[in-house]
């Protein structure tokens, strides 16, 4: 059952996964952080959601800040060294603060469009019609099990139900290429996760997302 939620912000990054050191935003949200967003809403093991569409309300606008973030991780041995009293585990700012470019988005509206599909952990209770309702319900009245956020929790996503379509930018109409975005990542196997990638468009400002099996997906 299709569900279309609007949602808005000052700021937004959606990591390029190749850019490994300085954050790189997509143009448009990935599918993956797009169900993000809604599973913050609501989420529930007997759905499972998936991103159709996402529509682009505002023109695309980028800005660049530079931000202080650590460069390296506690390692696990660290960790167990500490736990048997052999050593503390902290952060060196001198040596592990550094500030890193960050080129994200600025004043972003969209409307995601997505679907959800029963699965095998629903209950005897469970129906497409009650989660629908649920859904709906969450949406009109702003809950949330987590704020939903673009990217990164320091951009917060405002939302609500959409029922009525925005108008597209005039700037956006037409056929903009993407290039080649990151779909979600592969948990069949939990020991190589690995990502899928799709080759992505707007037309008129609209990102039609390919289903998982789809030719269209590479792994």
């Amino acid at each position: 059952m299709s569900v279309k939620m609007e949602v808005w912000g000052d700021f937004a990054c959606f990591s390029r996964i190749e850019l490994k050191i300085e954050r790189v935003s997509y143009d448009v949200p990935t599918p993956s952080a797009a169900r993000g967003i809604i599973e913050s809403i609501y989420y529930h093991p007997g759905l499972k959601w998936h991103i159709d569409k996402i529509y682009v309300m505002n023109p695309i606008r980028f800005t660049s800040i530079r931000r202080n973030e650590v460069k390296n991780k506690i390692s696990a041995s660290k960790i167990m060294k500490e736990a048997n009293g052999k050593g503390a585990s902290y952060i060196d700012r001198k040596k592990d603060i550094e500030q890193r470019a960050t080129m994200m988005l600025r004043n972003v509206h969209y409307v995601i469009e997505a679907h959800f599909e029963m699965t095998d952990q629903a209950n005897a209770s469970d129906n497409p019609g009650k989660f629908q309702d649920i859904i709906k319900r969450r949406l009109e009245r702003g809950q949330c099990y987590s704020m939903p956020y673009f990217g990164t929790r320091e951009f917060p996503a405002h939302f609500r139900r959409c029922t009525e379509l925005p108008p597209c930018p005039d700037e956006l109409k037409g056929v903009r290429d993407l290039g080649w975005m990151l779909l979600d990542m592969d948990y069949t196997n939990p020991q190589n996760i690995t990502p899928r990638f799709f080759r992505a468009s707007l037309t008129d400002g609209v990102m039609v997302v390919p289903p998982w099996d789809s030719e269209e997906v590479r792994g």
